[in-house]
């Protein structure tokens, strides 16, 4: 693991224009439902990240080899027999969305055996929601020696699912699942993010039965097997209120090409009352700062509400307002981290429980920090942008994993950035 650096000299605003990328978020359960099929799955628009290496390390290791097509990496051939049903640990403690192979490997082979997942430290993300949902539809389940060991007799079968609370990746995985079962599923409750609409359209492509699509309700006609299909992954949401965090943070204008706001739910209107102008043009969006920034309370919450992986960015956007604002993280219980690094560059916020209150300050100041996840990784770059002198963002292979090329991007806009290699 390369123990990068990125250092910035703040104080420039950004002016250009930014293209963003597949959606992250969307492109793994997308190389998961390859696994659905013995036909070719050909993926478009994939972002080149640690996180999409790593899934095609594992969808190999099942037998699935992935090909890159063109010169550009971005498309991506899916295709081969299972020959193994397990996911290793070694592979499934880097990323969590690994999780996504088990209802798909369950419906295909009737077996699997899938380590307990890793990822970003942000709190317990439990996998119980995925457990249920798949012995509601005939697995058989046990839990040993840091494996989820799950057969089945024949094919699973039809169920109706109540998701307590919404889940992505447990919507995820039982949606992947219930398109190979006997009968009819319905998931109720079910996440209703961008990502998950963008999976359902793919495997309609492959020939799934879904209705419901966009909803809190799925409904899914299981089908004896799936067939071939090409998709294009959707732009990444997150990328892109990062890059409108950014033009916002640093008083530039920035246009985002392929970005979608309609994909952004509560962003768009957070980052409006905060005094950032969004004009929607063709194929994309501008950002831009009219004048000073103000304080805007959010709160963290499933789609369309304001997305927990936009709460850090948003935070050091904050950290530069005038007046106060108050961030509530209802997802995740320990999303915090970036808040000490924050403070070390001037920014004053203090966390109570599940809340932080943030009083803007003139400028921060730079400092070297630490990145402790993906999105608090990127939220000090953000302030770096913004602050006085040199930052130093120490372990950006967390960035990696999310952000494809940000010095890159943010330097071709004027940002004084560059990466400092090992």
């Amino acid at each position: 693991m390369a123990l990068d650096r990125i250092r910035i000299r703040g104080g420039r605003p950004l002016s250009g224009e930014i293209l963003i990328g597949g959606a992250k978020n969307a492109a793994l359960p997308l190389m998961a439902a390859g696994l659905l099929t013995d036909q070719r799955v050909v993926l478009t628009n994939v972002p080149k990240l640690d996180d999409i290496a790593t899934m095609s390390l594992l969808l190999a290791q099942h037998g699935i080899a992935v090909d890159p097509i063109g010169n550009d990496g971005r498309t991506l051939s899916l295709g081969g027999t299972i020959t193994s049903t397990e996911a290793p640990y070694d592979i499934v403690r880097k990323m969590r969305a690994s999780f996504l192979v088990l209802g798909p490997l369950l419906a295909r082979s009737g077996e699997a055996r899938v380590s307990l997942p890793g990822g970003c430290s942000i709190g317990a993300r439990p996998i119980d929601l995925h457990l249920k949902g798949l012995e509601q539809m005939g697995a058989q389940i046990v839990l040993e020696g840091g494996y989820i060991d799950a057969r089945v007799n024949g094919r699973l079968r039809g169920t109706t699912f109540l998701f307590p609370f919404v889940s992505v990746g447990a919507t995820e995985n039982l949606l992947m699942a219930a398109t190979l079962a006997e009968g009819r599923t319905v998931l109720a409750n079910a996440a209703r993010e961008p990502e998950i609409g963008d999976l359902a359209a793919c495997l309609v492509k492959m020939g799934a039965r879904i209705q419901g699509i966009g909803t809190d309700k799925l409904t899914i006609e299981g089908v004896e097997r799936l067939g071939a299909a090409e998709h294009r992954v959707i732009p990444d949401r997150i990328e892109t209120g990062t890059y409108a965090c950014a033009a916002a943070i640093s008083g530039g204008s920035v246009f985002l090409r392929g970005a979608r706001a309609e994909h952004l739910g509560a962003v768009v209107r957070a980052l409006r009352e905060a005094g950032v102008e969004i004009e929607e043009n063709g194929d994309g969006f501008h950002v831009h700062r009219l004048n000073g920034l103000h304080g805007a309370d959010v709160m963290t919450e499933p789609y369309p509400g304001f997305a927990t992986d936009m709460q850090a960015q948003f935070m050091a956007l904050m950290a530069v307002a005038e007046g106060a604002a108050m961030v509530t993280e209802t997802i995740f219980e320990n999303r915090f981290m970036h808040v000490p690094e924050l403070n070390r560059m001037g920014a004053r916020i203090n966390v109570h429980g599940a809340s932080a209150i943030v009083r803007g300050v003139a400028s921060l100041s730079g400092a070297p920090v630490m990145a402790t996840d993906l999105r608090a990784s990127v939220s000090l770059v953000l302030a770096g942008l913004a602050a006085k002198g040199e930052t130093i963002v120490n372990r950006v292979y967390h960035l990696d994993r999310g952000y494809e090329a940000v010095e890159r991007k943010l330097a071709a806009c004027g940002a004084e950035i560059e990466r400092l290699e090992e």
